[in-house]
């Protein structure tokens, strides 16, 4: 449990760092080189379009259809 844990607050405490705005564009690599690991999340989001965000806490992702970007948000 507090592996898991750690992990989720690694990968928190990096999508805060890239994020200070609230919403952003990463690179796929930029995210992994930092350590971040998509297996980790706390929450799914789908939206009525069936767009589908991957939360940490209030930090979020979304992976784009471009290949290896990711669209960063905090929900409010």
């Amino acid at each position: 449990m507090r592996n898991v844990h750690n992990r989720l607050r690694k990968n928190y405490r990096i999508l805060e760092k890239l994020n200070p705005t609230g919403k952003t564009t990463v690179q796929k690599n930029v995210l992994q080189n930092m350590g971040f690991n998509f297996t980790y999340f706390t929450s799914i989001y789908t939206t009525k379009k069936g767009t589908v965000y991957y939360f940490i806490y209030d930090q979020g992702y979304l992976p784009l259809e471009e290949k290896d970007k990711y669209v960063l948000v905090k929900k409010d």
